[in-house]
């Protein structure tokens, strides 16, 4: 135990020296907005689950049984969301680190190494997932007038918890890298991911919540509600820590700690396990991991494709081009998430097709041309979230070959405007499915058809620019992920402005988009100030949209030259 200690030491003392590498002033200043944006998304979380618990307290009968299930969904959800987490983590860290050259140089023995990286692993996969989870846990003890036994068990109970998860996902990745190596492996788990994701949701939209909301299905509710006392599976580490916390919450504190003591003993069950069954398969799978693939050779007629497809760019630049589709072709964890990204589409339009508009309180057109507005800012929150995994690690997965791209006969700045052109085309296409299908969906008014589709247009490049312009002005090149970027202070301030971007084309459109509807609706003749303010006020979209396309491009170029 003493040289696991001794192989997780560096990465102690390299987290307490991390500021040693930063600029005083701005590690502070971004670590300020790292712990307010973490506080606000936290108090945000606490504040919707005290909520809709308050709102269960009201409800007779059936109220406690909703909270109940809520909390078991919300264990069933974190227990899905760190399988899927320390997947990626152990794979990472177990495998494809490329420090395992000189951690397997050593004289420790490979189950030593094994346990110090998977505790590694355990705490990246885990860490985020723990630290706002909490909130929905704080709503329940606050809502129920809970004393500190029930904050004690929480801990107790998110330990093993978080262990087991962690734990069943290394044993999974390190029986099948036996027969698969990791380096192949990686992208196999975006489709595995998919699978998880896809099966997740699907187990939800099979319950039919909106029926809550449906006036004619009010005779079976009585019938849902007992649909959701279904009990789980008992073997499940989610059952067992739903059903720790519901005994502290009816004070059966035996029965809590009997559920504590089988998770305890099952997640000490599966690490032993796993510890042996690492001194069999672990080196064997490290070895397979440094197994190279080999190119393959391009027939000469795709090279002939490839040149009438870019014959309209010439020299250095078509070059580059071709780099950047070639970079996201080979890499199997880029490309195989463009699935990821039509299942949630698919999903994303399959919601609107289900909300029961008919049957609301407040007319059916209001309420389409309502949902169509609120749709654009949701489109592009979507495009964000895009943008960010593909768009944002465009410069950092550039990785140690970035001074090729310095040496080339080209500026930095083509080279940035040269993958703003590569994301922009097909997000931008992504983004106007979402809104026109969704507006069909929704049988809208052709103004909020036409206003939406326009808007989101210009948008699209906005949001692909802030996220190339940042990606380039915060890179990371020693990062083993790229995709990982985003999560630094760069990805949060591509988060905060794109957010803010959204905001304020919607706002500056709400008020003209409001008259020209109402108008319509009442069948009145739009006034010539309502036209006036409208065209007013897409003029000045066009400019905040254009202002956002260079602004962040020449920010980045001039960080990026920098350097």
């Amino acid at each position: 135990m003493f040289k696991t200690a001794t192989l997780i030491r560096p990465r102690i003392i390299g987290l307490k020296r991390y500021n040693d590498f930063e600029d005083g002033k701005s590690s502070q200043y971004r670590a300020l907005l790292f712990a307010l944006f973490g506080l606000a998304f936290w108090l945000g979380i606490f504040y919707i689950f005290f909520r809709i618990l308050t709102y269960f307290q009201g409800v007779e009968e059936f109220g406690d049984i909703l909270a109940e299930k809520l909390l078991s969904m919300v264990f069933l959800t974190f227990f899905a969301l760190l399988l899927f987490s320390s997947i990626i983590a152990s794979l990472s860290k177990l495998y494809l680190s490329r420090d395992l050259h000189l951690v397997f140089s050593y004289p420790v023995d490979h189950r030593q190494i094994f346990l110090a990286r998977w505790m590694e692993a355990a705490f990246d996969s885990s860490w985020m997932v723990l630290v706002y989870a909490t909130p929905a846990f704080f709503s329940y003890g606050i809502v129920y007038q809970q004393g500190a036994l029930f904050y004690l068990n929480m801990i107790l109970v998110l330990i093993p918890f978080c262990v087991s998860a962690s734990i069943i996902s290394t044993l999974a990745v390190m029986a099948v890298v036996v027969a698969l190596p990791a380096n192949r492996l990686r992208g196999m788990l975006i489709f595995i991911g998919m699978g998880l994701f896809v099966g997740l949701y699907f187990l939800v939209r099979m319950l039919r919540p909106e029926r809550l909301v449906d006036p004619d299905a009010a005779f079976s509710v009585s019938e849902y509600i007992a649909s959701l006392q279904t009990p789980a599976a008992d073997w499940l580490p989610s059952t067992w820590a739903f059903d720790s916390m519901t005994a502290v919450i009816h004070g059966n504190y035996g029965e809590a700690l009997f559920h504590n003591a089988t998770a305890y003993s099952a997640a000490g069950g599966l690490v032993f396990i796993a510890f042996l069954f690492s001194g069999l398969v672990y080196f064997k799978g490290v070895t397979k991991a440094q197994i190279t693939r080999t190119g393959k050779q391009i027939e000469p007629e795709r090279r002939h494709y490839k040149r009438r497809l870019f014959g309209f760019i010439k020299g250095p630049k078509r070059a580059i081009m071709t780099k950047e589709i070639k970079i996201f072709m080979r890499d199997s964890t880029q490309w195989s998430q463009i699935f990821l990204v039509a299942a949630l589409v698919a999903i994303y339009l399959y919601n609107f097709k289900v909300l029961p508009l008919e049957k609301a309180p407040i007319k059916t057109v209001y309420l389409q041309n309502l949902f169509s507005f609120l749709n654009m800012a949701l489109a592009a929150f979507v495009l964000t979230s895009i943008a960010a995994r593909f768009a944002f690690p465009a410069v950092s997965q550039e990785k140690s070959a970035f001074w090729i791209l310095q040496s080339a006969p080209v500026s930095l700045k083509t080279v940035l405007w040269i993958k703003f052109a590569v994301y922009v085309v097909p997000l931008t296409i992504m983004s106007q499915v979402l809104i026109i299908a969704t507006n069909i969906l929704l049988h809208v008014t052709p103004f909020m058809m036409w206003m939406s589709s326009l808007t989101l247009l210009f948008m699209a490049p906005g949001i692909v620019a802030l996220a190339v312009g940042l990606g380039a002005a915060y890179p990371d090149f020693q990062s083993e992920n790229p995709a990982q970027t985003v999560t630094s202070y760069g990805g949060l301030l591509f988060m905060i402005l794109s957010a803010l971007f959204t905001g304020l084309v919607v706002i500056l459109e709400s008020g003209p988009v409001y008259s020209v509807v109402y108008a319509g609706l009442r069948g009145k003749a739009v006034s010539d100030a309502a036209w006036t303010w409208t065209a007013i006020s897409f003029g000045l979209v066009l400019v905040l949209c254009a202002a956002t396309i260079v602004l962040p491009m020449r920010y980045g170029g001039k960080k990026l030259a920098a350097r």
